[in-house]
């Protein structure tokens, strides 16, 4: 409990984080709460209201299916961070026990990092995008080819903290005892490879909600009629000049969500950094 109320102070110390804080909070927030809230069916079609520019009863505007902009919005969100959410967990599951591997043992390090190096030889979007047309274009597929895609990054993250740990007296005197491996491992390497690893989660957060943005906005992420940010910003593409709003608000979104993910991701590395401590 100390040493999580230490962390806090250092976090809110970092002005950037508390603003990261801040815009994540206010993402979920939108995302859970708001469909308590929107006035319209996010699916509800209006011929009569099609391109409608924001107003009192549609305060963002609606789409070219009149659907209102904000409800969208708000829905889609649900899905962005769920896919975030999402990955950040499979990639967790995944990445660890192959980086607490590769990193113990030394015979089984050169088979599992030339596989993890060729995953990260492809671009991640095209390697996603690879994926998920092989796959098809579903929730579940989504989150599957982005943790796939990024696994990698955490199975390295968490490697490299066990070579710097596993020699270390702590670890060694624990051999001599007689422990398992999977107790040293356990018990001895896997919370100190634990700071870096959340940070690294956070910034897999913010990367999965733009790259599942990305995949919906050229067709192979979340089909529609699911309101995701991508597909919403694909919807609006063709009519840019005629309903620019219908492009703008659900960036923002994006942009505005990755950014305090990252922001925030910042402030953590910083408040578990030892140098930084004062």
């Amino acid at each position: 409990m100390d040493r999580l109320q230490d962390l806090w102070k250092r976090i809110s110390r970092n002005k950037l984080s508390r603003v990261g804080l801040l815009m994540v909070f206010l993402s979920l927030s939108g995302a859970l709460l708001g469909p308590f809230f929107v006035p319209y069916d996010p699916h509800e079609i209006s011929v009569l209201e099609c391109y409608n520019s924001p107003s009192l009863a549609h305060p963002l505007g609606t789409d070219g299916y009149g659907r209102d902009l904000l409800s969208r919005i708000i829905y889609g969100g649900r899905i962005s961070l769920l896919v975030g959410f999402s990955v950040m967990c499979f990639t967790a599951a995944l990445g660890t026990p192959l980086g607490l591997l590769a990193g113990y043992y030394p015979n089984m390090d050169g088979p599992i990092m030339r596989v993890m190096d060729a995953l990260m030889a492809f671009p991640a979007i095209l390697l996603a995008l690879a994926l998920m047309t092989a796959m098809g274009p579903t929730l579940s597929n989504t989150v599957i080819a982005l943790g796939i895609v990024y696994t990698p990054r955490v199975a390295r993250t968490v490697r490299a903290s066990v070579l710097s740990v596993k020699n270390i007296e702590f670890v060694e005197a624990a051999q001599v005892q007689g422990a398992t491996d999977l107790r040293i491992l356990l018990r001895h390497i896997l919370p100190n490879c634990l700071s870096p690893l959340v940070v690294q989660e956070t910034f897999i957060f913010a990367y999965a909600i733009l790259a599942e943005s990305s995949l919906s906005f050229v067709g192979a992420g979340v089909p529609p009629p699911a309101p995701s940010w991508g597909n919403i910003l694909s919807d609006g593409r063709v009519c840019m000049r005629e309903a620019p709003w219908i492009t703008i608000f659900p960036g923002l979104a994006v942009a505005l969500t990755v950014l305090g993910l990252n922001l925030l991701g910042d402030g953590i590395r910083d408040a578990l950094d030892p140098r930084m401590k004062v």
